[in-house]
């Protein structure tokens, strides 16, 4: 099928286009990858896509969300992320088209209003995570398939570095969302680095990564500590840490859902058997006791290391996932 994809974060963008072409889909991509062969800053190129240079023209020319008749007429199905404009602006134009609504996280109440009379319309939802069934005024799904990670890709820690790492984008300004305080507090006197761009006043930057040192300080640190993106049930970086079998240490469910929000979609307790496959704690306390332990005791992060990683295979493998899409976007 012919797969007209509707981008707002480029490395989900970059995993779904390559999995949906691995499956045999002709992909094309108002974002990042509407020039596939040129990649992004974040992630490779993806030469098995087909560059058509009148479509790039087209992404060039028109915003998503007023998609020329061209972009759209030769397509089988029309695929959106979140953004819910993306659909309201574009209705009438691909309504006759099999649309399907992706969701990454970030749907709130408003959202879930907002695309209800396209829903009732035959909008598609794939969501991410079994906890969006919590959002207040949740409109369904005809799917739920989660984000992936390639096992083969991200693997081999060895934690040989004696320090604790986080991947953040502007931590200290969205501190509610992100729980800076909290991170900055557990952290204090011990070794970690936070990675990531809008983090270069915080005494705990580390900077920015390429996708090849991320990989890399993801096998080499001793702990990676998750604090969460609040309203989100998971992300990717917690899933590319979990993936690589990097001990986590994380919030659970009070500090992990919005204090002002009323939705509980954080999941992360629910994936993570707390002493087994990582920790989990609401409490500082708790948090720092369990980073002191993994920078103390590496045979203890060897064993969470093992059962962590076979458990992200189980949930967020590549494999699993490739074949839940195939299944959806056949039927």
């Amino acid at each position: 099928m012919r797969i007209l994809y509707l981008s707002v974060h480029d490395v989900l963008e970059y995993d779904e286009l390559k999995l949906f072409t691995e499956l045999g889909h002709e992909c094309y991509s108002h974002g990042v990858y509407a020039r596939p062969h040129l990649g992004s800053s974040y992630r490779h190129p993806i030469t098995e896509m087909p560059f058509d240079p009148v479509f790039a023209n087209l992404v060039d020319r028109f915003p998503k969300y007023d998609l020329p008749p061209e972009m759209i007429e030769d397509k089988d199905i029309v695929m959106s992320m979140h953004d819910p404009s993306i659909i309201i602006n574009n209705w009438e134009k691909i309504k006759h088209k099999r649309v399907i609504w992706r969701s990454i996280g970030q749907s709130q109440p408003e959202v879930e209003r907002m695309l209800s009379p396209y829903r009732k319309q035959g909008m598609e939802i794939v969501r991410y995570s079994p906890r969006e069934k919590l959002i207040p005024e949740y409109i369904g799904e005809d799917a739920m398939i989660r984000f992936y990670k390639d096992p083969d890709e991200y693997g081999g820690w060895e934690g040989s570095k004696n320090q604790i790492m986080t991947l953040s984008q502007s931590m200290k300004k969205n501190w509610i969302g992100s729980n800076y305080n909290l991170f900055h507090i557990a952290c204090k006197g011990l070794p970690v680095k936070l990675f990531g761009p809008g983090n270069e006043w915080t005494p705990e930057s580390g900077g920015m990564l390429t996708y090849e040192q991320m990989k890399q300080e993801l096998r080499e640190n001793r702990a990676f500590f998750y604090t969460g993106t609040r309203i989100t049930s998971y992300t990717l970086g917690f899933i590319e840490a979990f993936m690589t079998g990097i001990p986590v240490v994380s919030v659970s469910e009070i500090q992990g859902n919005h204090p002002l929000l009323k939705q509980q979609t954080f999941e992360i307790h629910e994936l993570i058997e707390n002493g087994k496959e990582g920790f989990v704690s609401d409490s500082v306390l708790e948090l720092r006791d369990s980073l002191q332990e993994l920078l103390n005791d590496h045979n203890l992060a060897k064993k969470i290391s093992k059962n962590a990683r076979a458990k992200a295979i189980q949930l967020f493998g590549k494999e699993k996932i490739k074949e839940q899409w195939g299944k959806y976007l056949s039927k």
